[in-house]
This record gives C-alpha cells, structure tokens and sequence, in this order.
C-alpha cells in the first residue's frame, strides 16, 4: 500500500482521537510552511477534532499555515446536518484561531461538476503546480476512515470514481448510502506524506481484515501513499485486540 506502513493499536476510540491529536501537532509544529491536511468526516475524527479544539491543543498547533481540505463531502447545503463541514465546523473550526481562508470547504451546492472543478483548482492553487510531482506531496497528512463496505473517503464500491487516474476530485452517486458525494480521488491521496486510517469498533474487525489482506472489491484495499501509511486502531477493531 505505500513504501512504510504501520500499525497503533489504542484502547478504545477516545484513545484513538487523542493520539492522534497529539501525533498531528506534532507534525505540524515540525513542518516548516505550510501544513496541509484531508480531513475526514465520521465518529472517530469528530472525537479527534473535539479534542484539538480543547485547551491542550488549540493555542499550541499553528493554526495560521495549516491548510485545512476535506476527503469528501456530501452534496449538501453547508448547514445540512449530514455536511462533514458542518460537523467539522462545529466541533473544531468555530473554536480555534485558524484563518477563513485556510479552510477549504468542498463546494456542496449548485452543479456538482464544477463543484468539482472548483475545488481541483483550489487544490493546485496550493500545491502551486496543475501536475503532482513524485516527491513533493500535495498533502501533509490524509485523515481517512474505512466503511463497513469497504468504502473510504467517497470512494465507494461499484462507482466510476474508483477508475479515475487524473482528476485530483470527483463526484459519486453510491449505490447503498444517500446522496451525491465528492471525494477526493485515488491519486490526490496518493500523494500525501502520510495517511492515517482511524479504525474503531468491533463492526469494523472483517472488513479491516479485507482491506489490509489488499482485497481488491475493497475500494479502501487501493489506497495508497508515497510516503507511510498508518492504521490508527482500537482494541475492538483490532483482529486481535
């Protein structure tokens, strides 16, 4: 799946979150310029973003160079209570001191293709190049989680998307979960100096196995990244936890 893959196995998804936290401040207080993240939308992430907006992270992570991207979204209106920006923004965008114009909402209304022309550009006006160079990673860190279809990001099973090899952002319709979706594509993944997977819940144990066992009907088993790869688990996902 990349070049260094790893494994953390934590208690329980509190744990997860917090870890995580403190692992992504610490890479962003470590990067020199700007520090770019996906963000991911769901349960465990919302913990992870709660916890970042508490007193031990928010005044120590340089929130002034972080670009804040998502993996996806829901074609839906920003204040809809399915929007992962909605749940983003509240849980963590509305209590940190992080510029308006770092983060990047995908956006969810009007004509989803360009929707997802609109935020291509955004992508390569940060990356500053329209190509994605070997070595020079569009993002920092890629937030993901992992569906008990096999599905992560908006990459879902049975999906036209799953065969896209330019576009840096596409759009889905999926076969077994509402709404359109745009996602970010197997190659703007790719090109991510780390990509952690935050795994958590006894329901997640087979299709965990699946995907690290590289099953190809899985879309999260063609993930890949240039640089390391980390399965962020808790006991209860764990297969042997």
């Amino acid at each position: 799946m990349s070049s260094d893959s790893g494994e953390w196995v934590l208690a329980n998804p509190q744990a997860v979150a917090h870890r995580v936290a403190e692992w992504l401040t610490e890479q962003a207080e470590a990067k020199q310029g700007q520090f770019v993240v996906a963000l991911s939308g769901g349960s465990t992430p919302k913990r992870l973003y709660e916890i970042l907006a508490t007193a031990e992270f928010a005044t120590r992570f340089p929130w002034s160079r972080t670009e804040l991207f998502f993996g996806d979204e829901r074609f839906v209106p920003p204040q809809d209570a399915q929007s992962n920006y909605r749940m983003v923004n509240e849980a963590l965008l509305s209590k940190v001191d992080v510029p308006h114009e770092r983060v990047h909402r995908m956006p969810s209304e009007g004509d989803p293709e360009e929707a997802v022309r609109s935020y291509e550009r955004d992508l390569r006006a940060t990356y500053g190049s329209d190509t994605l160079q070997p070595g020079r990673p569009l993002f920092d860190v890629v937030l993901l989680g992992l569906g008990e279809n096999g599905h992560t990001a908006s990459l879902f099973p049975g999906t036209a998307v799953l065969e896209e090899r330019t576009a840096w952002v596409g759009t889905c319709v999926p076969h077994d979960a509402p709404n359109r979706r745009l996602t970010l594509t197997f190659p703007s993944i790719a090109s991510s100096a780390h990509v952690l997977f935050l795994v958590t819940g006894e329901g997640k144990r087979d299709v965990l196995g699946k995907v690290r066992a590289r099953d190809p009907a899985q879309p999260a088993s063609h993930i890949t990244t240039e640089g390391e790869l980390i399965w962020v688990l808790d006991q209860a996902a764990a297969r042997d936890g």
